[in-house]
């Protein structure tokens, strides 16, 4: 170990000699010499031998030769004619890249005796190079909100010319919003810088493509171009717009509760947050906020609380679009409610008269109106009554009605009428309403009182009496006369009064006493004939009744115990009356001569009191 380092050092001392013993030799003098890059090989650069001031052979006897860094070898030298040309074309970008001088130095060695020369080859650049942009695209982001004159550095070409083949400036095509400046480092290398010009609008243009130019100095010049995409970021400038103002729908009124009435639709140009829309009911009462409700995030408005046309027919719905900012657009909603056919007619009696008189045509029986609370076909009214009868209905003003008498009316023929009123409207389905009426007819004194039967035949039951025997048959001429007249002979009609109550019961209680007096008169007579004949008075022994008829119509008792002529009543009966019964009896008492013997008398020894009629 010890001995190799020895060795190393000696070595190294060795070779620091030769080093110095070099410079020693090497002159002092350097020589340049210069050649345009991309000149071909074999080109000529100098005279060697002329240039250390050696004769041509020199070069050869002394064993010149060129040496350079790396022993790469760039030149050639001739030894006859001691010129050095270039062994190889040379690329300046390739020997220096962007050194600039680019020089070459190498040195020429004469070998006997043992001599140096240092010498350089500046390679001159030409302009074979554009320039070229490391990126095939440049990306910018730009606020909307940048302000005029504010700046914006780009990455800036490469040109691998130096000098003034070098990158000398940018441009970019022409646009309204920007332009490039040419910015120099401190190493003197240009760059671009994008100036805004005038503000952006990312709602009027998103995005923006340049094209930046970056142009050298040769002779001619060379260029290099690259596209700048620029991207427009959004700042929360704009409010929400409603594809429309003013929305209209028409609802109908029985949507059942949850139904879709309208979605609306607002747009923010903003992107992003800047953008994102929620939507609202504005400043709206408390029945349009009770009735409707909005979908924040899709705008659809449905049915919250029922409609009722009949409360209220419209609504107007003030709608609000809110981005994430401070900004939002309005609109309304005019919801028109549609009428359906929900509400039956309505009638309202205002007049009613009952009972009305008979015989009375186009008397006016009820007054009245009809309404109904839904509109148009469904509010739109008739009015009818039953075919079969004997009133009409009149329309005077809109929706009101009479009803009257079509006909004369007969009360003895029908005293009363059950009317129905219906009211239908023309809606669909339809609906109509009925309303029930009875109407009664009064009577009038319009027909004269008339009898069953022609004629009527009395048996008298015999009462022993003079007078009256069994099987006598009396005739009566019977009068028949109403409660409103007073009775008369002969039978012509009576012109009718008034009836009253009270002298109806009069009349019947004169005609059922006259009758009762006539009877016990002719009780009260034949009891004093058979007194005084079983008295044995002399004087009744002679007694007659005086001879001759009875004047007028008289009841004769004949010998065989009958009458013999009729006896005559005048008798008032009620008219109308079902039982018969007598209303007004009115005897007329002729002179009454007995033709009774005491014998005939005498027969009638079972007489009974009660005194019994039958009529046929």
């Amino acid at each position: 170990m010890e001995a190799s380092g020895k060795l190393i050092c000696r070595q190294r001392q060795v070779t620091f000699f030769f080093i110095l013993l070099a410079f020693s030799l090497v002159s002092a003098e350097t020589r340049r010499y210069s050649v345009v890059e991309e000149t071909e090989g074999g080109s000529f650069v100098t005279n060697i031998a002329k240039d250390l001031g050696l004769e041509q052979r020199e070069l050869s006897r002394r064993g010149a030769r060129v040496i350079s860094k790396g022993n790469k070898l760039h030149l050639q030298l001739d030894l006859e004619t001691g010129d050095l040309v270039l062994y190889e074309k040379l690329d300046r970008e390739e020997l220096c890249g962007d050194t600039e001088p680019c020089v070459l130095r190498f040195q020429v060695l004469l070998e006997n005796p043992l001599e140096f020369f240092q010498a350089e080859l500046q390679v001159i650049d030409i302009n074979d190079h554009a320039p070229v942009f490391l990126d095939r695209e440049i990306s910018l982001k730009i606020s909307e909100s940048s302000a005029p004159g504010t700046t914006f550095p780009l990455k800036n070409a490469q040109d691998m010319d130096v000098g003034h083949n070098n990158i000398e400036n940018y441009d970019i095509n022409s646009n309204s919003h920007f332009r490039v400046l040419t910015r120099k480092r401190s190493d003197n290398r240009k760059y671009p810088e994008l100036v805004l010009d005038k503000e952006l609008d990312r709602e009027e243009e998103a995005r923006l493509r340049l094209t930046l130019t970056a142009q050298d100095g040769g002779s001619p010049p060379r260029s290099g171009t690259v596209q700048i995409h620029i991207e427009v970021m959004d700042t929360n400038d704009n409010a929400p717009e409603f594809e429309q103002p003013l929305y209209r729908v028409q609802v109908p009124e029985d949507s059942p509760v949850g139904s879709f009435i309208l979605k609306v639709s607002a747009t923010d140009i903003d992107i992003g947050a800047n953008g994102e829309i929620s939507y609202s009911l504005f400043q709206v009462s408390e029945e349009i906020n009770k009735t409707f409700e909005v979908n924040a995030m899709t705008g659809e408005i449905r049915l919250n609380k029922q409609l009722d046309y009949e409360t209220i027919q419209s609504y107007e719905v003030n709608m609000e679009a809110r981005d994430a900012g401070s900004f939002s657009g309005k609109c309304t909603v005019l919801v028109q409610v549609m009428d359906v056919n929900d509400n039956a007619p309505e009638i309202s009696v205002s007049a009613f008269s009952s009972p009305i008189p008979e015989n009375s045509p186009e008397t006016v029986v009820a007054v009245f109106s009809v309404s109904d609370l839904d509109s148009e076909d469904n509010a739109r009214l008739g009015c009818s009554i039953q075919d079969d009868l004997p009133f009409l209905l009149k329309s005077s003003i809109e929706n009101f009605y009479t009803l009257v008498t079509d006909r004369p009316l007969d009360r003895e023929s029908r005293s009363e009428y059950n009317i129905t009123i219906t009211v239908s409207d023309l809606g669909t389905p339809r609906l109509k309403t009925e309303h029930k009426i009875t109407v009664l007819v009064s009577d009038v004194n319009d027909n004269a009182p008339t009898f069953s039967q022609a004629s009527y035949t009395l048996f008298i039951r015999e009462n022993n009496s003079p007078a009256l025997h069994m099987g006598t048959i009396v005739t009566l001429h019977v009068l028949l006369v109403d409660g409103f007249s007073q009775p008369y002979l002969p039978l012509p009609e009576v012109a009718p009064e008034e009836p009253h109550a009270d002298s109806l019961t009069v009349y019947l209680v004169i005609a059922l006493a006259s009758v009762s007096s006539l009877f016990l008169f002719s009780v009260l007579l034949f009891v004093t004939l058979r007194l005084c004949r079983r008295s044995g008075a002399t004087s009744m022994h002679h007694f007659s009744v005086p001879e001759g008829h009875f004047p007028g119509p008289l009841m004769e008792v004949t010998g065989t115990g009958t009458l013999s002529e009729n006896y005559q009543y005048e008798i008032c009966l009620a008219g109308g009356s079902e039982t018969g019964e007598f209303k007004f009896l009115k005897p007329i008492l002729p002179n009454i001569q007995s033709h009774s013997t005491e014998s005939e008398i005498g027969e009638n020894t079972n007489f009974r009191n009660d005194f019994g009629f039958s009529i046929q």
